[in-house]
């Protein structure tokens, strides 16, 4: 072991929330544990800012929100804008186009995030069940790329996000978009099989956590722990000094990690605390 933590990192859904969409009571002993050895305890999701300002209070973390992939940073206590990267408008209308003929035949949904609000072209099954569990309201503005155009000067898009029941809708696109795009036109991922996810190339949780730790805490990386379960958590995973990937985690990330902590609905962020920290 190297330095002690200092700073641990959660993603969300699928690390401390699981199918009841609530962290569970062992998993909150173990961050206020943390917490009372003097540990910061940040939250960095792909979920919208608002949509996980309710996780934020749930563990009462102390430091700034990590949200929309690392795209937007904002601290709840001062509301004070940490970081905001938005994805370009050019690349933006862009990915509309790509998601067109898919969206045209109601195989895709396509969610744009301006100002922490999110607008679509209508409501879809996928788009109403989204909403539910972020709990936020979405907005129909009809056409998405008339809309961006209206908008985007003064208000760029934070992320681009598409919805699909099928797994392999998505991971056939971002296959395609990744030879597509260069990494220094957009960042792209899956948060989960069925959410294909765009935001600016600088923002992704492990840049996001990086600026955190370095530049607002003072920390150095060997003093950072961060715990993920789906590969929108590697670089952020990969960044940290003790990197850990869920249970219930695709093999890949698991590969990349440096301890396999137990499922989600086992508590497993849970029981990396309690190994690293306590």
């Amino acid at each position: 072991m190297g330095q002690a933590i200092r700073l641990v990192v959660l993603d969300i859904d699928g690390t401390i929330n699981g199918d009841s969409n609530q962290v569970r009571e062992p998993v909150k002993q173990a961050i206020l544990a943390a917490q009372a050895k003097g540990v910061k305890v940040a939250i960095a999701t792909g979920r919208m800012y608002r949509s996980a300002l309710r996780f934020h209070g749930d563990i009462r973390s102390n430091a700034p929100l990590i949200s929309y992939q690392g795209a937007l940073i904002k601290d709840p206590q001062t509301e004070e804008l940490v970081g905001h990267w938005p994805v370009d408008l050019e690349y933006a209308l862009s990915l509309i186009d790509d998601f067109a003929e898919y969206a045209d035949t109601g195989k895709l949904s396509v969610h744009l995030y301006i100002n922490d609000e999110l607008y679509v072209r209508q409501i879809t099954a996928q788009t109403m069940a989204y909403a539910q569990r972020s709990n936020v309201e979405a907005i129909p503005v009809g056409d998405l790329r008339q809309f961006l155009i209206e908008q985007a000067p003064a208000n760029p898009p934070t992320k681009v996000l598409a919805l699909s029941d099928d797994p392999d809708l998505i991971t056939m696109l971002l296959i395609s978009l990744k030879q597509r795009y260069t990494p220094g036109q957009l960042y792209l991922t899956k948060s989960v099989a069925t959410f294909f996810e765009a935001t600016n190339p600088i923002a992704n949780k492990g840049t996001a956590v990086k600026h955190l730790a370095e530049n607002i805490l003072g920390l150095d990386r060997d003093e950072v722990m961060a715990v993920g379960d789906n590969f929108n958590d590697l670089e952020m995973i990969e960044y940290a000094g003790i990197g850990v990937a869920m249970g219930n985690a695709p093999q890949g990330l698991k590969e990349r990690s440096d301890w396999v902590a137990p499922d989600v609905d086992a508590d497993g962020a849970a029981a990396a605390i309690a190994r690293f920290v306590l």
